[in-house]
């Protein structure tokens, strides 16, 4: 089924052709996410063997590397969603000459993001309350992220602007190959040389023994692969971003223009929820080593839920944003509507299941009892949420695709910092981090409440549409 052409030629759809064109892009960008949270488990655990401290330290400094993403997956979205409502206007030379102008405006920012964050890196650990065990491996986990910051956000870019253009698939299927590489970089970078039993045999296998600071060389390591794939594809396979000879490498007023317009509320957002990640940090820390590994662990384990909700968010953008393009409001605000119940309905299914086989999960992911049993008590309070949870995510999707990034922006900045930031710091010194999780889900549920109605209030119309 050829999406692209069904938008731009069809005049009405019916709600099963639609329900079947969410599917068909939200099937592949959830295995996606589903993969590369496989692979976040495997690392977890890869670490967690390396002791709770291990752990800890990785879990201090999350915070930061998702604002490192979030920041990366704003700028890009400021360029990717002006490709997708070109494409849905047939306009195939704009969309290339958006891909060139992404590509100098965002390598540009990494190199500069990079280097501020190196900088930095020796004193975060410090600045998030590491204590003397874990300072050493948050310290190196950090700075490798940082140092490899350039060319993770090229394929953030190129992930993204593959989406838009429909190639979901092949996105889908090189992401894939990451985490399979992300998993033996890890073998060989964090742990040493050693003998392995198999069966009655022992194998030979080499390795840097790096510890934590394997586990980030690994994953850069594997983003750089997928990257020069993924750029490759861009340029010479994607048949709405390849580039020729001849074409201008410039900067344009109203292409940067419409990208800050797009980005810079979706910033703000990762700044806000980045911001309340670390003052949450804040507050677990001084509950110790346990309390951050199993803090860490219980997010890890949660992703597994919410990172489809993404892949289907992932599926609105491009829906939304190719209808808007083809001023088809009508197709928006239906792919709308199904994208957020098929997330409704994955995620909180997803929870429920989660609810059952947390204690398994977080046996696999570290081999500490106190912290299992805490991970375990705290994740299964959040997980009444997901359904919630899923609105706020693939709403946020629909929303951006119609360029209104003002709004979630604003629902982000009163439901964190209003309801669960206040929340946290009333329960946590009673509740410790059963407290923190608590305010976590009730925030979740407000907040997703607020998107289903922006979503039902919104108009759909064309004034996101490019010019």
């Amino acid at each position: 089924m050829n999406i692209v052409s069904l938008i731009q030629n069809e005049q009405q759809l019916e709600w099963r052709k639609m329900l079947k064109c969410v599917w068909a892009l939200s099937v592949p960008a959830m295995l996606s996410q589903v993969t590369y949270i496989v692979m976040e488990y495997i690392d977890a655990a890869m670490v967690g063997s390396l002791g709770a401290a291990a752990s800890a330290s990785i879990g201090l400094v999350g915070p930061l590397l998702w604002f490192s993403y979030g920041i990366s997956s704003a700028m890009v979205q400021g360029f990717s969603v002006q490709v997708a409502q070109f494409i849905g206007a047939k306009r195939m030379m704009d969309s290339r000459d958006t891909f060139r102008q992404s590509l100098i405006v965002v390598t540009s920012f990494a190199v500069l993001f990079s280097t501020i964050g190196v900088i930095a890196s020796p004193h975060v650990p410090e600045l998030l309350g590491a204590t003397p065990e874990i300072y050493q491996g948050a310290y190196e986990y950090f700075l490798v992220f940082m140092i490899g910051m350039p060319i993770i956000m090229l394929r953030i870019l190129v992930t993204s602007m593959l989406q838009c253009s429909g190639s979901i698939k092949s996105v889908s299927l090189f992401n894939s190959i990451m985490c399979v590489l992300d998993i033996l970089f890890n073998f060989f970078f964090i742990f040493p040389t050693r003998y392995i039993g198999v069966g009655s045999f022992e194998l030979w296998m080499p390795g840097m023994g790096y510890g934590v600071m394997g586990a980030a060389i690994g994953t850069v390591m594997a983003e750089s692969v997928t990257a020069c794939i993924l750029l490759y594809l861009s340029f010479v396979r994607a048949n709405y971003l390849r580039q020729k000879a001849g074409m201008a490498w410039q900067i344009t007023k109203k292409c940067l223009s419409d990208a800050c317009k797009i980005s810079a509320p979706i910033a703000a957002e990762q700044v806000i929820l980045s911001g309340s990640h670390v003052a949450m940090m804040l507050l677990v820390a001084p509950l110790g080593t346990v309390a951050i590994a199993a803090n860490s662990f219980a997010i890890t384990a949660e992703s597994l839920c919410y990172m489809p909700g993404m892949g289907i968010a992932i599926a609105a953008v491009t829906l939304v944003g190719q209808s808007i393009g083809a001023k088809k409001p009508h197709f928006a605000k239906g792919f709308a509507k199904f994208s957020v119940a098929t997330g409704m309905i994955t995620m909180g299914t997803l929870g429920a299941l989660m609810y059952i086989v947390a204690p398994y999960v977080f046996a696999f992911l570290t081999p500490v009892v106190e912290v299992q049993q805490l991970g375990t008590e705290v994740l299964r309070i959040e997980l009444f949420a997901e359904p919630f949870f899923a609105i706020s995510i693939v709403g946020a999707g629909a929303l951006r695709g119609a360029r209104d990034t003002f709004f979630p922006s604003l629902i982000n900045l009163a439901s964190v910092w209003g309801i669960r930031m206040s929340l946290a710091f009333m329960l946590v010194d009673k509740y410790g981090l059963q407290g923190i999780w608590l305010a976590m889900c009730i925030e979740l549920c407000v907040r997703g409440m607020l998107f289903l109605f922006r979503i039902y209030k919104q108009k759909w119309n064309n004034r996101g549409a490019m010019e």
